[in-house]
């Protein structure tokens, strides 16, 4: 599995591993939406320290998982980005919506 969730004082953490591409990226979000809809947590973190590369799915996949969040009343954060994906994140404008740790 490339995603591991925990959930803890209102917080579900959501680890990514591996590769976030289009053909992993529909598991990755089923996983996450399903706990999100289901524990209504205060805040989601999507934690990137294990990923190792990302295409367009892992943008869709941060866009997605905001919008999921904040229809339960919840925020976003986006920890722990490797240097390598900093780029490509940012140029995505996703650094405008303050998710970003």
């Amino acid at each position: 599995m490339v995603v591991e969730t925990d959930y803890n004082d209102s917080i579900l953490t959501a680890r990514l591993y591996g590769e976030i591409d289009h053909h992993r990226a529909p598991s990755i979000r089923n996983k996450i939406d399903s706990d999100t809809e289901s524990l209504r947590p205060k805040e989601l973190h999507l934690d990137f320290a294990g990923v190792s590369f990302m295409d367009s799915s892992g943008i869709g996949l941060i866009m997605g998982r905001y919008r999921q969040v904040t229809l339960v009343g919840g925020k976003l954060k986006v920890i722990n980005i490797p240097k390598g994906l900093k780029k490509i994140i940012s140029l995505s404008g996703i650094d405008s919506l303050g998710v970003l740790r």
